[in-house]
């Protein structure tokens, strides 16, 4: 399939969706779509379904947030900034389809370390707290991760095929 350029939402003549996310965002599809997003110190998850061919994205900001398990408050009470909370928006739309986590596989993307002349140890900056939060998160619900394309500098570009669970990265060095 080819890359369908990015839209904030649309559909090409072939009746393919294209979605943007941004930080903070979620998004699971169906096999009919593209979701793309730009990535820093942030990181992306891609989860996907090999036989159902579903999935979904993820673009965390913050490792963590304070709020312990949020499953059961509506929508709009879960803030996707945060890696827990992303991962309960995944868990929301798999427990809905009635899938399980195992079933899914995973990709990480970003995690860069945006300020270069940084005087912080590696495991102080923001985009490798991110990266082993996201690899953390995936552990506990037993997701293989199958591919990682992680810290370094720089920005990302990701765009991520629901139909064949293929992601495509474009990585910007500072």
């Amino acid at each position: 399939m080819k890359l369908i350029p990015e839209t904030q939402e649309g559909k090409t003549q072939d009746g393919i969706i294209s979605r943007f996310i941004n930080p903070g965002e979620f998004f699971f599809c169906e096999s009919n779509c593209q979701i793309h997003t730009i990535l820093g110190s942030c990181i992306a998850i891609t989860l996907w379904h090999p036989d159902l061919l579903i999935g979904g994205m993820c673009h965390f900001v913050l490792p963590g947030s304070s709020a312990a398990n949020k499953l059961a408050l509506p929508d709009g009470l879960l803030n996707g900034r945060y890696a827990d909370e992303a991962m309960a928006l995944f868990e929301r739309e798999i427990t809905k389809r009635g899938t399980h986590f195992p079933e899914y596989q995973a990709k990480i993307f970003g995690g860069s370390n945006m300020i270069i002349n940084s005087t912080l140890r590696e495991d102080e900056l923001i985009g490798t707290k991110n990266a082993e939060a996201a690899k953390k998160h995936l552990s506990e619900k037993g997701i293989p991760i199958l591919a990682a394309h992680i810290g370094a500098t720089g920005h990302r570009r990701i765009a991520f095929d629901v139909a064949t669970g293929d992601v495509w990265v474009k990585h910007e060095l500072l």
